[in-house]
């Protein structure tokens, strides 16, 4: 059975527990507890290393296990340095520059209002959102595992600042797609569970069958995010998360598992990147087996009546992402609509193409469940909902 592990919130938290911990009792732990919150557990996580670099600053390091995960992040150093603050302007070295080499002020706080006991930071590694001003890719849930395990650590007039640092961040951020939403310089500190399943490895797909397994029992509606971009927003829009399943790469066979367990209406949420390739009739989604992106934009943008000159620009565009700003940047020229016309055809064909490949995969007395689309950029802004998609949201929201 495939091993799993945690997620990279869940190490910056054990880290800042240990660094607060060394401040607190001038004493190293070697572990510490970190409630994860979601799920509702307990679990000992292993610090390498703990220092005290001043009276008021502690810098702690743990190291990222995945479990067997094919996560490139695996053993990864990650560093919390946390700092008492006195009143609003903070104390001790961080506000001369002292610890430059320790972290950057230039991320932005993650910081809630409200929660001013506990300032959050992104230093060096982590991402920082383009769209955002710089600010620190610290998602909600990392947030709410860091406050809610310190929280419990600090007195009421106590004050810190947690800045976590991923010392490999910036090269490991090269090796992904967190360009294509808007984040550089960086890794983000991203995920809803502080489980990290091992969606890569040869058990993923039947840990994904279990899950739909157990929510199809309740739920006759259910929503298959391909990745974790997708979970977040569809939370935000106000989706119960009961009925939320990540996918990743198995698109194919979790719409069949959905259709045979007697799911009604599925709606697919993802990035327009990614969530395109079904339009072309690829339902394994990993780009080391398949890649049409360039040939579904460009063949709908030519069925749409774009010009030959247009269309071969669009071609020729690195990414999907680009060819998105292109015809953006065309409608904005020209006041012509073709982003709305393209992706609003590239959705319905995604909702054609689904269905014929679930009839085509299970047998004819099978109900084959109505689905819809919701394709959004790196913004995190949708950018297109199929007309499935409209009636199915209307349940769910």
């Amino acid at each position: 059975m495939s091993r799993s592990g945690y997620t990279l919130p869940v190490f910056a938290t054990a880290a800042s527990m240990a660094a607060l911990h060394w401040l607190r009792h001038r004493q190293p732990i070697s572990v510490v507890l970190v409630n994860l919150i979601t799920p509702a557990q307990l679990v000992e996580i292993h610090i390498e290393q703990v220092a005290g670099l001043s009276e008021n600053m502690a810098l702690a390091i743990t190291r990222s296990d995945p479990g067997d995960n094919l996560d490139l992040t695996r053993d990864t150093p990650i560093w919390a340095l946390v700092e008492w603050r006195e009143g609003e302007e903070g104390v001790g070295e961080w506000e001369s520059g002292g610890v430059g080499e320790w972290g950057s002020r230039e991320a932005e706080s993650a910081e809630s209002a409200g929660e001013e006991n506990i300032i959050i930071l992104g230093g060096e590694g982590i991402g920082k959102q383009v769209e955002r001003g710089n600010q620190a890719a610290i998602y909600s849930y990392a947030q709410r595992l860091l406050r809610e395990n310190l929280q419990p650590m600090l007195a009421t007039d106590e004050k810190i600042t947690v800045t976590i640092i991923l010392p490999a961040g910036r090269s490991l951020a090269t090796r992904t797609s967190n360009a294509a939403f808007g984040v550089v310089d960086g890794l983000s500190l991203l995920g809803t569970t502080g489980i990290s399943q091992p969606l890569s490895a040869p058990g993923q797909l039947d840990s994904l069958r279990s899950e739909l397994h157990t929510k199809a029992v309740n739920y006759d509606t259910l929503v298959f995010c391909l990745g974790e971009n997708g979970l977040d927003l569809a939370r935000t829009m106000g989706i119960n998360p009961e009925q939320l399943i990540k996918t990743a790469n198995w698109i194919g066979p979790m719409l069949v598992e959905a259709a045979l367990r007697g799911v009604k209406e599925i709606l697919l949420f993802g990035y327009h990147g990614k969530l395109m390739k079904l339009a072309g009739g690829i339902f394994h989604t990993h780009h080391h087996l398949a890649d049409g992106r360039r040939e579904v934009l460009t063949a709908q943008c030519a069925i749409a009546g774009l010009s030959t000159s247009h269309t071969q620009a669009v071609f020729a565009c690195n990414t999907a992402e680009a060819a998105l700003q292109y015809l953006k940047e065309l409608d904005k020229n020209t006041g012509s609509d073709w982003v709305a016309r393209v992706y609003s055809a590239i959705a319905q064909q995604i909702d054609l193409r689904v269905t014929e490949y679930m009839k085509n995969h299970i047998d004819a007395g099978v109900r084959v469940p109505v689905c819809g689309s919701i394709l959004f950029g790196r913004d995190r802004q949708i950018l297109v909902k199929s007309l499935n998609a409209c009636s199915v949201t209307a349940k769910l929201c």
